[in-house]
């Protein structure tokens, strides 16, 4: 009931403001018109009392009651128009036809009462902006007193489309009341679009200056200290074409958020936000894609490897989306896993049941254990470890981790008839200089051997290969803030250096795409765009803080670190690509003809457990603190050779015999293909994994 004694007193109280209004314009206009033609004003009150009530029915009708002018565009003058035009001409009606021998009010009272009542509706609507504009244009003209401009933001918006409008009108007169001093120390000088019929024409009262080539020119010429880029779906290269004409100048870069996307996705836009290292991929984000069939995936018992780490928690929360009957988290980082359970316990709907399992994928009779209880239908294994420099340390935990952990999980989703098994791999498998490149290699053909070998249920197994993943822990992106805020220097190995990146969101879509388009037996890579160079990436996350790199951040070059190339490739020479439903998710096919999968599964449960493993175990690693951040330091390993050489004896090519000296377990070590003897020196463990006796 309160509400509605306020809402009423609002209505009265604007009505009765109007019609005091109406009532002075009749009566200006009145007078005015009786300076030639003498009239009694009194007589005809009637009849402007008669065209108030019509006017403010008009004006209730248009919704002009219902509206906080304070908040208020300068578009709504158009229905304020609308409505006096409307009146103006019923009235004129009225008093022609219905009086044609007496007028109660001559036209022309009508018509300028009707206008300067007008005037008075939209002065007292944008009171506060009028009052506030001819405030400081009167100090200007009579005092000559200019606004201080010295301690005022100047700010220029790039893009005087939609996003840019809004943006200049929120920022005069909507910016949050606790910020709205800040506000004030803001000048917007112009606008820069490309559109030439913008050019020269306002926005907000603010004028087009010119295109993204002028940006330079303008920063200069206005001294703006702030390029706020206000410009949604361009595409990756026209907008890193702005974003360089912008790193330019000595501007600091701001960019407007897409509200609309964020409340699409339940989320608050602020006014500004930083720019992001994702806004300069060389495309737009991949989303999902209405061709592909997400059958295979919706309403199953699913297991997520690797749950708590950056690749994993997202696949989590994206197969909420389809369902599941229950979606078993495994990982070995407790913690992770916690925050993983609290995150999704209040988004989980429709039923679906979140279990988490703390235990290492390299414990299979656990493993076996989840399998047996929970009977998994769609698998996606993400655990593996993945920074490169720490692996060359420590070749052992690579083969052991990686290389073991997915041969167990594979292992167990043949053996407890899984529908599908995805495998998460990376470009670094490709022609490998790692060993953690060759160690996601040989999951590669792991999955190639399982799809291949003994698999009496029909499991699919497939692999999905991509780049580098922004914000993950494994990306220079954290990495890069974190020395940013520490005040530098941001250390950078190669100014040649190059990498593919893909968001978190966009890998985890391709992931679920592929665990729906897989026939098994295959391997999926994304259309990646154009490489980045690291040290653009790094200078442009410097400037996207407002600062300068090498001047206020200092960047040093530590130098291509073991196991590292220049520049990634995302398929080998000899795999053909082969199109998919989804545009940009291609198929590649490697000739497999000579491929001996059993084979290549002992090869794999020797290498595991074997003595090259123990042999690759150093404890002699150490760090030592340089200017350019720290270097690991430990004997070299030959385990990627060792790698290369079961490769190849898989394939059936050159045997490990004849590989170089020291790049290969000894002749004799490794068992042909058709032995049957898995294990040498008495290691006690079976292709399985459990223990046996001796030798």
């Amino acid at each position: 009931m309160q509400i509605s004694t306020d809402r009423l007193k609002r209505f009265g109280s604007w009505m009765a403001v109007d019609a005091l209004v109406m009532l002075a314009a009749y009566a200006i206009a009145f007078f005015a018109r009786t300076l030639v033609t003498p009239r009694d004003f009194i007589n005809s009150l009637g009849f402007v009392f008669f065209c108030i009530v019509i006017m403010l029915g008009a004006f209730y009708a248009l919704g002009l009651y219902h509206r906080i002018w304070r908040y208020t565009s300068g578009h709504e003058v158009a229905r304020i128009v609308v409505g006096v035009t409307g009146v103006t001409a019923f009235t004129l009606i009225v008093d022609f036809l219905f009086f044609p021998e007496g007028r109660p009010l001559p036209l022309s009272v009508i018509v300028l009462g009707n206008m300067l009542a007008l005037s008075g509706f939209v002065g007292l609507r944008y009171k506060s902006r009028l009052i506030s504009g001819l405030s400081w244009r009167w100090q200007a003209i009579w005092h000559q007193k200019f606004p201080e401009s010295g301690s005022r933001t100047r700010v220029l918006i790039v893009g005087a489309g939609e996003a840019g409008q809004n943006f200049a009108w929120r920022m005069k007169h909507r910016w949050p009341a606790a910020t709205r001093h800040e506000a004030e120390n803001f000048h917007v000088v112009g606008f820069a679009d490309d559109d030439p019929s913008k050019r020269g024409m306002y926005v907000e009262g603010v004028q087009v200056l010119g295109g993204r080539a002028d940006i330079p020119r303008l920063v200069e010429q206005h001294r703006v200290d702030l390029i706020v880029l206000a410009m949604h779906n361009i595409p990756g290269p026209a907008f890193r074409e702005v974003l360089a004409y912008c790193e330019s100048t000595s501007a600091r870069i701001r960019i407007v958020p897409n509200t609309y996307a964020l409340m699409n996705n339940n989320h608050t836009a602020p006014l500004l936000r930083e720019l992001q290292p994702e806004d300069i991929l060389g495309r737009k984000p991949i989303g999902r894609h209405e061709g592909v069939d997400f059958t295979p995936v919706t309403g199953k018992v699913v297991l997520v490897t690797g749950a708590a780490g950056s690749i994993g928690s997202e696949l989590c929360r994206q197969l909420l989306h389809y369902h599941p009957q229950s979606l078993v988290m495994l990982d070995n980082n407790e913690t992770g896993l916690h925050d993983m359970v609290m995150e999704l316990a209040d988004h989980t709907h429709n039923g679906t049941r979140l279990v988490p399992v703390l235990l290492d994928v390299t414990r299979r009779e656990m493993l076996e254990a989840v399998f047996a209880h929970h009977r998994p239908q769609v698998i996606f294994h993400a655990a593996a470890y993945k920074h490169v420099p720490m692996l060359e340390l420590y070749p052992h935990q690579a083969v052991h981790v990686n290389v073991g952990g997915t041969r167990y999980v594979g292992e167990l989703a043949r053996q407890y008839a899984a529908e599908r098994f995805v495998l998460i791999s990376t470009d670094k498998a490709v022609d490998p200089t790692s060993v953690m490149g060759g160690s996601k290699r040989l999951c590669e053909y792991l999955m190639h051997a399982f799809a291949r070998g003994d698999n009496p249920h029909g499991t699919l197994f497939t692999s999905v290969r991509f780049g580098n993943v922004l914000g993950s822990r494994g990306s220079v992106v954290p990495m890069f803030n974190k020395q940013i805020d520490q005040g530098g220097p941001v250390t950078v190995t190669s100014k040649d250096m190059k990498r593919f990146f893909m968001t978190i969101p966009e890998a985890v879509n391709l992931v679920i795409h592929a665990a729906c388009l897989t026939e098994g037996d295959d391997l999926f890579m994304l259309r990646m765009g154009e490489e980045v160079r690291i040290l653009d990436l790094a200078e442009r996350m410097i400037r996207m803080r407002g600062l300068r790199p090498y001047e206020d951040i200092p960047i040093h070059f530590t130098g291509v670190r073991p196991g590292e190339k220049l520049s990634e490739e995302l398929s080998q020479e000899e795999e053909q690509s082969k199109a998919t439903v989804h545009p940009a998710i291609v198929s590649l096919i490697a000739p497999l003809e000579t491929f001996q999968p059993e084979h290549f599964l002992e090869l794999v449960d020797f290498l595991s457990h074997g003595p090259e493993v123990n042999a690759a175990v150093k404890w002699d690693v150490c760090v030592e603190p340089t200017p350019a951040g720290p270097v690991y330091k430990a004997q070299s390993n030959d385990m990627l050779a060792v790698i290369k050489a079961y490769l190849e004896n898989a394939m059936g090519m050159a045997g490990v015999e004849s590989s170089p000296a020291g790049s290969a377990p000894p002749a004799g070590s490794v068992p042909p293909a058709d032995s049957a003897p898995l294990y040498h020196g008495g290691n006690g463990h079976s292709r399985s994994g459990h223990k046996t006796g001796s030798g």
